[in-house]
C-alpha cells in the first residue's frame, strides 16, 4: 500500500543487482525492420482475433482446454469490479466475522446481515462462487479459505473499504491518463500528496490514512524483520516511519535496539503518542520535519518501508540522498516496498500500484533494478536484494553508505 508523508520525507535468496535497466530497443514503430518474432506474433494475433478461429480452438481437443481458460480469463476482467464490490459488501456487512464461529444457515444469516432473505442468498452465492464462503450440502454457509484469510489480515480489509474512493478515481480512467480529471479523491485523502508545504497539515488532516498505513506496514513488518533482522544494529532511523507500527515491531524484535523516527510534524507527534502508550519511549523517539532539510544523523541503519513508490523519481532520489547523509559511514539502509516487476505478482506492481499512484498523483512503481540504479546513484555501494517470504506484498533491498 502507499507509503507515508512525501516530504517526509524478485528472485530468491539475496544477489547483487546491476543498473538500472537499459532503454528499450528499436522496434518496428521506431523506424527498424520487423524481427523474424516479430511477424509471427502478429501472425499469431491474427489468428487469435478471428471468430472463426476462436470458434475452432474452442473445440478441438488439444486447444479447447486453452481457449476456455483465455475465455475465462478475458471475462474475469470485464468483470473483475463486480467482483470486487462483491467482496466489499462481505468486508461492509462483517459476513466473514459472523461466520466466524462456524456455519449458518440462509435465514439467520439474512437477519444478521438486515437484508431480505433472498437478497442476502444472492450475495452468498456471489461470495461463494469467488470462494470466499463455502456452500455446505446442507444449506448453510460456512468461511471458505479466503474468507478465513481476511479475518487473520484486518489491514485487507481496511483497503478493501479504502477502495471505494479509488474507485471513484478510477470511474474515467482515460480522463485520468490524460491529466484531465481534475482533483481525485485520493489525492485528498492522502493530504500531503497535494498539499503546499506537508509540513503544515494538522493531526486532523494525517489522522485519516495514519491508521491505514500503521495497518499496512504491520502486514510487512515481520516479513522484513525476518527477513533482515536488526540485531547487530544500535540506532535505526526510520525514514517516513508514519505511526510507528514498523517502529514498533523492529523494537519488540530486539530489545537493545534504539529508534529515531522521522515523518511530517503532525504525524510524528502520533508516533511519539505510540511509542509512550507501548511503553517505548525511553527507547525511540519521533522527529518531525522535511526531509529536504536533512535528517537526524547518529544512525547505523536506516529504513524506507512502503515510502518510495509515493514519491516521483526527482523526490524520490532526494530521500536516497538525504538517507545517505544522514548514515554512519558504513551504515545500512533498508528499502522494502512491493515492486514492479515481481515474477508471479506483475498485476500488483504494474497494474494496481501504477494506478493508485497515478490517482493519487505522486509516485509510481519501480523495478528492483531501477531502485537498485537509484541507490547507486545515490551514493549506496553493496546494493543487493534480500529474500522475503512474500514478494508479491513487499521485497526488500540493502545497501551500504560508501565510507
Amino acid at each position: 500500500m502507499p507509503g507515508r508523508a512525501r516530504d517526509a520525507g524478485a528472485g530468491p535468496g539475496a544477489g547483487a543487482l546491476g543498473p538500472a535497466e537499459p532503454a528499450r530497443a528499436a522496434g518496428p514503430g521506431d523506424g527498424a525492420a520487423p524481427s523474424w518474432r516479430e511477424r509471427w506474433l502478429a501472425l499469431r494475433h491474427r489468428l487469435v482475433a478471428s471468430p472463426a478461429f476462436q470458434r475452432w480452438a474452442a473445440s478441438f481437443p488439444p486447444t479447447r482446454g486453452i481457449a476456455r481458460r483465455n475465455t475465462r480469463a478475458l471475462f474475469d476482467l470485464c468483470a473483475g469490479f463486480v467482483y470486487a464490490q462483491v467482496l466489499l459488501a462481505c468486508v461492509q456487512l462483517d459476513l466473514f466475522g459472523l461466520l466466524r464461529g462456524g456455519p449458518m444457515g440462509l435465514g439467520a444469516l439474512a437477519q444478521r446481515l438486515a437484508l431480505p432473505p433472498e437478497r442476502a442468498e444472492r450475495l452468498l452465492r456471489a461470495a461463494a462462487a469467488l470462494r470466499l464462503v463455502a456452500a455446505l450440502p446442507d444449506g448453510r454457509y460456512a468461511l471458505a479459505d479466503l474468507g478465513a484469510a481476511l479475518l487473520g489480515n484486518p489491514s485487507v480489509s481496511a483497503m478493501i473499504a479504502h477502495h471505494a474512493m479509488l474507485y471513484d478515481d478510477l470511474r474515467d480512467p482515460v480522463a485520468l491518463l490524460r491529466g484531465e480529471a481534475g482533483p481525485t479523491r485520493l489525492a485528498g485523502y492522502w493530504g500531503y500528496a497535494g498539499a503546499g508545504d506537508p509540513r503544515d497539515l494538522r493531526d486532523g488532516e494525517v489522522a485519516p490514512y495514519g491508521g491505514l498505513m500503521a495497518a499496512s506496514q504491520a502486514l510487512v513488518a515481520e516479513d522484513i524483520l525476518d527477513a533482515c533482522p536488526l540485531a547487530r544494529h544500535a540506532r535505526l532511523l526510520d525514514i517516513g516511519g508514519g505511526e510507528g507500527a514498523f517502529a514498533v515491531a523492529a523494537l519488540r524484535r530486539h530489545p537493545a535496539l534504539r529508534l529515531t523516527l522521522f515523518d511530517l510534524p503532525a504525524v510524528a507527534a502520533r508516533a511519539s503518542a505510540r511509542f509512550a502508550a507501548e511503553g517505548l519511549g525511553a527507547r525511540a523517539q519521533a522527529l518531525g520535519g522535511s526531509f529536504h532539510d536533512g535528517l537526524p544523523g547518529g544512525a547505523d541503519a536506516a529504513c524506507l518501508v512502503r515510502v518510495v513508490h509515493d514519491h516521483d523519481d526527482g523526490p524520490a532520489l532526494a530521500l536516497m540522498r538525504a538517507a545517505h547523509a544522514a548514515l554512519a559511514p558504513g551504515g545500512r539502509l533498508l528499502l522494502a516496498e512491493p515492486m514492479a516487476g515481481t515474477p508471479g505478482a506483475e498485476p500488483v506492481g504494474d497494474a494496481y500500484f501504477g494506478f493508485y499512484l497515478l490517482a493519487m498523483g505522486s509516485g509510481r512503481p519501480r523495478t528492483a533494478r531501477v531502485l537498485a540504479g537509484m541507490l547507486a546513484e545515490a551514493g549506496f555501494r553493496d546494493v543487493r536484494e534480500v529474500a522475503t517470504r512474500r514478494p508479491l506484498l513487499v521485497r526488500l533491498l540493502t545497501a551500504r553508505r560508501s565510507c
